[in-house]
């Protein structure tokens, strides 16, 4: 296997996981305990969050991240200058770690870039994958629909996996949306939105999942796999790298054996030998 950087020597790769401290039932811990099950010698620490800027580069950081806001989901080019109360928004969010961001959609590759400017120079080599965990929700512009699609995990360097994104990207069950029709064509449009959820519930990931820390094992594992290959992804349903589009899809690639496909598999075994 080679390197996303090219380097076919992968025995000191150093996986640093970072913390969502808004989320309380994501254990890095037990990730941590999966990788090294999985790949052996591998290094893995468990870090605090991600964000942290000294108060003299907090107006330009906070004023970068709300840039890096969608506007149009229907145009990736729109220019715009952040409003003082977004900026204001962003210095709140990133001073208080654990307080959640709802409603605003981020362009996922500029905020990857915001992030990389963050990591320390030792850490920029390619033996070094940082997988950081946020609650902001970002998406990706799709060119054969031409509009934005919220995701799950943008991976690169660094990678990037959003809580918010496992419960809103992946679409809840079709019958999910026909109910939903189904009351607005008698007139039901104020249905709350936790009595249809509560109908379907236990087939889609939902904010306070148990099922979080198992699910997201996944989709660390696909970005082991983007930093070594630049193949994060699997055909197979039943397979952990899987690219799901739904949640149930999710679920089945996440909690239900076998973990992965025979290819896979062996691929992982394969750097776990050369790990150790």
């Amino acid at each position: 296997m080679k390197s996303s950087a090219g380097r076919s020597d992968v025995s000191t790769l150093h996986i640093h996981l970072y913390d969502d401290p808004s989320v309380k039932n994501l254990k890095l811990s037990e990730i941590s305990l999966y990788l090294k099950e999985k790949l052996g010698q591998v290094r893995v620490d468990v870090r605090s969050a991600f964000i942290t800027v000294s108060d003299e580069l907090l107006d330009g950081f906070s004023e970068r991240l709300a840039n890096s806001k969608v506007r149009d989901l229907g145009n990736p080019n729109v220019k715009f200058e952040p409003l003082h109360g977004e900026i204001e928004y962003e210095k709140r969010i990133l001073k208080e770690p654990s307080s959640r961001s709802f409603g605003i959609l981020y362009d996922g590759f500029r905020l990857q870039a915001i992030l990389r400017d963050l990591i320390p120079p030792a850490e920029l080599g390619p033996e070094h994958l940082h997988i950081i965990f946020t609650n902001r929700l970002f998406g990706t512009w799709d060119e054969d629909d031409r509009r934005y699609h919220a995701r799950v995990g943008v991976y690169g360097f660094p990678s990037i996996i959003s809580t918010t994104g496992i419960v809103e990207a992946p679409a809840k069950p079709k019958e999910f949306y026909l109910l939903k029709r189904q009351y607005a064509a008698i007139g039901k449009t104020d249905v709350p939105f936790e009595v249809l959820k509560e109908k379907f519930r236990g087939r889609f990931i939902d904010y306070g999942d148990k099922r979080l820390t198992e699910v997201m094992k996944g989709y660390v594992i696909q970005a082991i796999f983007f930093h070594l290959t630049l193949e994060p992804f699997c055909s197979d349903k039943r397979c952990r790298l899987y690219n799901a589009h739904w949640q149930e899809e999710v679920l089945e690639a996440q909690l239900k054996p076998p973990e992965f496909c025979e290819k896979h598999e062996q691929a992982l075994e394969q750097l776990k030998h050369r790990l150790s």
